[in-house]
């Protein structure tokens, strides 16, 4: 990864925060997000979910988290369920975690491959009384497509419709409108790479010069500090471009006296913790 590893202990203490607000004898569980397809063999950068990344650190496909604080079990108070990895998937995809990495990333010490889900959650199911579903509570939310959330949710009530559903999304709501210190720090190193970004453009803008010419300039200053690049598709948009409210083209040329709209952010993960 290009970004510098968060603290565990945000992640650890992410987890204590949101089961100590959860119903007895309730589980919860958050699912990664899908690797969408464009065509062939070709698929779109991945990018977590901002919950799973919250409460666990694991920024990889398929990956599981449940939570069960009361579980008779200590270890399954806890579980990962991850892509299992081999040579081959290293040579094609890349390195995946390993178990081992994964405690060192998040703080969980049960990790399970994703193959053993189905076995594992039946026995959880019949030990836990009340289900967390993990659906965009966001008032402006209007998503056609299915994520991979909502298969595992679908799956899930389904099989064990006996179940009571209580939804987790208020309560993350609730801690994650309170910042770490941890966080803090990570949005303040965000807001010194955009400067860096701000300051670099400053030097570098002039007639003639063009939109995705200043957005390259941010992009390079961003990696070069390990940064995934831009926390949202950023606007750079000169004379009358700038009066669009989301203008994301950035493919005119600056002409001699034009005003520059400039509206973007770096990405260092803090979307994932904010």
């Amino acid at each position: 990864m290009k970004y510098h590893q968060i603290d565990r202990n945000l992640f650890i203490k992410n987890r204590k925060n949101f089961m100590a607000q959860m119903k007895p004898s309730s589980l919860a569980v958050f699912n990664s997000n899908d690797i969408y397809p464009i065509s062939a063999d070709s698929t779109m950068p991945f990018q977590q979910h901002r919950d799973i990344f919250y409460l666990s650190g694991v920024d990889q496909e398929e990956s599981i988290l449940v939570l069960f604080p009361d579980c008779p079990k200590e270890k399954h108070r806890e579980i990962l369920f991850l892509k299992e990895t081999n040579e081959h998937i290293a040579i094609w995809e890349g390195e995946k975690l390993t178990k081992e990495a994964a405690l060192k990333t998040s703080g969980i010490k049960t990790v399970y491959w994703l193959q053993d889900m189905e076995k594992v959650m039946f026995e959880l199911m019949t030990q836990c009384d009340t289900v967390y579903i993990n659906t965009n509570e966001h008032y402006r939310a209007s998503v056609e497509t299915e994520t991979r959330e909502d298969r595992f949710t679908k799956w899930l009530t389904n099989k064990y419709p006996a179940h009571s559903v209580a939804k987790s999304n208020p309560i993350l709501q609730r801690l994650r409108s309170v910042k770490d210190q941890i966080e803090l720090d990570l949005i303040q190193r965000a807001c010194d790479i955009t400067e860096k970004g701000f300051r670099r453009v400053l030097n570098f803008v002039k007639p003639d010069v063009w939109e995705y010419n200043i957005e390259a300039e941010f992009m390079h200053e961003f990696l070069n500090n390990r940064s995934k690049g831009f926390a949202y598709t950023p606007i750079v948009g000169s004379g009358n471009n700038a009066n669009v409210l989301h203008y994301i083209e950035n493919n005119q040329q600056c002409k001699a006296g034009d005003l520059i709209l400039l509206m973007l952010v770096q990405n260092m993960r803090i979307t994932r913790v904010t």
